[in-house]
Parts: C-alpha cells; sequence; structure tokens
C-alpha cells in the first residue's frame, strides 16, 4: 500500500471539502425512505401501500435523474442543484404534512418528490477530472465508491433513529431541512454560470453518448452489479428469516459494508503503476460470489465469503467511475453518470423481483447464483474497455472528446 494518493488528495485545494459537502448533502437524502415508508404504512395501515409509495419515489427519480444531469451539463450545476435541491425540499415538506386521511395521494407527491432529487452524485462524480488526474483520480473515484458505502449503512440507520424517537413527519421535515442547506452549501461549490466551454468539445446526442464501444459496456456492467446487490440484499433477509433470527440480515449487512470499506480504502492506497482493468476486478468479484453460494449453509461461512466479495465492490465501482469519466467528454459527464443511476435503480428493481422469485421457487442460494450470473455478465461486456493507464489520462481524455 502506498498513501501517497490519499495525502496528495488531502492537500489538492478543494477536493476534500467538495467530498465532505457532497456526502452531506446525500445523507438526508438517502436517510429519507424509513420515514416515508413509515409515514405510507401509518397511514395505508399496511406495509403494502409503504412499497407502491417508496416504488413511486423511486420511479420519479430514475425518470427525472437524466434530465437535471443534462441540464447541468450546459447550464452549470449549480442554477440546477440549488433550484432543485430547495424544491425537494419543499415538497418533502408537503408530504410530511399531508393527513393520514390523504394516503392515496402519498405516491402522487412521493414521484413528484422524487423528481425534484437534486443531482449531487452525478455532478460530484463530473467534477473529478476537473480537479484531479493521473493516479490521483483513479484514488478519489475509489474513495467516493467507499465514502458512498458509509452513506448505504448511515442514512437509513439516522431515517431509522428518527422515527425512533420522535415519529416519520419529524423525520422527513428533517430531512427536508437538512438536504435543503447542505445540496445549498454543494451547489456554492460548484463552478457558476456554464460548466463547460467550447474548449470541451461538441456536446454529444443522447444517441452518440450511449452508443458508444466502451460507454454503454460501463453502463451495462454497472446496471449488473446493482441489480446483483439487490438480489443480495434479498438473499441476506431470506437467509436470515430461514435462519429463524432477522438479527442475521442486520449482521451478514454490516459485515458486507465493513469488507467494501475495506476493499475501497485498500484499493485507493495502490501505487497504481500497473494497468487497471475493469473485467479483472469484475471477475475476481464473480469468482468470490460464487463461493458465497456454498456458504449458505452456515451464517459463519456467509459472513466470511460476504466479507470477502464485499471488499471487490468499491473497487469495482470505483474503476467503473473513473473509466466512465475518461472515456466521457467533459461536456456530457454529469449527464453520463444521471444515466447511470437511472439505469442502476431499474436494475435495483428488476434484481429485487426476479430474485423474489428465484428464491421462493429454488431456495436462499439462488439469490446469489442470480448475483454471480450477473456479475459474470457484466465482466463479459466489458473485456473490451481500455484499463487505467496513469501515463495516458491526457491521451484518453482526448480520445473521448472527440468520440
Amino acid at each position: 500500500m502506498d498513501l501517497t494518493s490519499y495525502r496528495d488528495l488531502w492537500k489538492t485545494h478543494g477536493v476534500m471539502a467538495l467530498l465532505a459537502s457532497a456526502l452531506i448533502a446525500r445523507l438526508p437524502v438517502m436517510a429519507t425512505m424509513v420515514p416515508l415508508s413509515f409515514l405510507a404504512k401509518d397511514a395505508a395501515g399496511n406495509f403494502g401501500w409503504a412499497g407502491v409509495v417508496a416504488g413511486a419515489y423511486s420511479v420519479g427519480t430514475a425518470i427525472a435523474s437524466v434530465v437535471w444531469s443534462r441540464l447541468a451539463d450546459r447550464r452549470g450545476a449549480r442554477r440546477v442543484l440549488i433550484s432543485t435541491g430547495m424544491a425537494w425540499g419543499v415538497l418533502m415538506a408537503v408530504v410530511a404534512a399531508l393527513p393520514d386521511s390523504w394516503y392515496r395521494v402519498l405516491p402522487v407527491a412521493a414521484a413528484l418528490a422524487g423528481v425534484f432529487v437534486a443531482p449531487v452524485t452525478s455532478a460530484l462524480r463530473a467534477s473529478w477530472p476537473r480537479l484531479v488526474q493521473g493516479p490521483r483520480l483513479r484514488a478519489i473515484y475509489a474513495l467516493d465508491a467507499t465514502a458512498q458505502e458509509l452513506l448505504f449503512v448511515v442514512g437509513p440507520m439516522l431515517g431509522a433513529l428518527a422515527v425512533s424517537f420522535a415519529s416519520p413527519r419529524a423525520g422527513l421535515l428533517a430531512c427536508a431541512a437538512t438536504a435543503a442547506a447542505a445540496i445549498w452549501w454543494f451547489g456554492l461549490k460548484q463552478q457558476p454560470g456554464t460548466m463547460h466551454d467550447e474548449a470541451d468539445g461538441v456536446r454529444p446526442t443522447v444517441r452518440e453518448l450511449l452508443i458508444h464501444r466502451h460507454r454503454l459496456p460501463l453502463l451495462f456492467a454497472f446496471a449488473c452489479m446493482v441489480m446483483g446487490f439487490a438480489s443480495m440484499s434479498l438473499g441476506i433477509v431470506a437467509f436470515a428469516d430461514e435462519h429463524g433470527n432477522r438479527l442475521i440480515a442486520g449482521l451478514i449487512e454490516t459485515v458486507a459494508a465493513l469488507g467494501s470499506l475495506t476493499g475501497g480504502l485498500v484499493g485507493g492506497a495502490l501505487p497504481g503503476k500497473r494497468e487497471s482493468h475493469v473485467w479483472r476486478r469484475m471477475l475476481t468479484m464473480t469468482l468470490l460470489v460464487v463461493g458465497c453460494v456454498f456458504a449458505t449453509s452456515s451464517v459463519i461461512a456467509l459472513s466470511v465469503m460476504m466479507f470477502a466479495a464485499g471488499a471487490l465492490i468499491a473497487p469495482t465501482i470505483g474503476v467503473i467511475y473513473e473509466r466512465l469519466s475518461v472515456l466521457t467528454p467533459a461536456s456530457a459527464r454529469t449527464e453520463i453518470f444521471g444515466w447511470m443511476l437511472s439505469g442502476g435503480m431499474i436494475g435495483s428493481a428488476a434484481g429485487s423481483a426476479i430474485a423474489g422469485a428465484l428464491v421462493e421457487a429454488y431456495g436462499v442460494r439462488y439469490a446469489w447464483v442470480l448475483m454471480a450470473g450477473l456479475a459474470l455478465l457484466g465482466t463479459l461486456s466489458v473485456l473490451r474497455v481500455p484499463p487505467h493507464r496513469p501515463a495516458d489520462v491526457s491521451d484518453l481524455e482526448g480520445a473521448a472528446v472527440g468520440a
């Protein structure tokens, strides 16, 4: 391991402030799903309606993500972030204020709030190539992917605490107010006005952006991974239920998250002097997931394998982020990450549905069989994606602009 990249990132002006502001801006949005689900359940009297409301919110987010990301590339991220962040805060406060007797309106209100989720993630990942290059770019994407794992753990936990110690309405109002302020702060750290000028190259059409020999496989691989994660989460719940102790689900989820945190931090600290292929990391993760298939008879065995497989999650996602950013023109980087987010949300919904059917029909281990199959598909799709070469970053960026 070599901590030079992390030290360089710490010393680079604006990097840590931008990462911290983005994490704080995303945290209350990540925490929202727990109080929103409980609000719907309390109003309607069943969790089935909570699922409908949560699904409507996700659909709204998936549809609008690309629109806001594309607009951020063309009009400047600052204006888009601040306006959507304020709108989301107001709409979520409206959702919290709806009386229980209006529970039939909740899916529409949640979908509308989902439409105005600010493109914080897309804007952040599009910003990194402007601030760092070479090995530091690979390190910051690994750190970004690792920090995202923290959000997945801490966000829902904070939402659950708000529900437990106050109420779902209070939790939503707290999320709305905190997110509005934090997204405003993150927005102010973006360049004012139009982000990209003529020097960034001609802006590609949607078809040119997506139907590309390298970008499309990367997007497909990411969707496969997210679909696999959804299958894994459902498999963990089913595994815990099969063993008669639902606390096991939280334990194994935590172990996998710790593995991903460890792998992400170690991956970002590697020297980066050799070529880094996306397919190699995906293949390694695939083999470890296959190991999980044969570990579903024991809590300890599955925990060990989930830690090992989890250790490849953040490094693999990080290298996909890095390759996608370098292989995309600067004038469309926010948009491409918007497409990635939308594809991931669709993949997550599909993964949960398919995994549920497989587990019900064939057993718990088939959740990991599905995850391994999807990881293998993703691996095959990125075989021809050029590897990370520290010395060639500028050349690749030039090639991306001309693509």
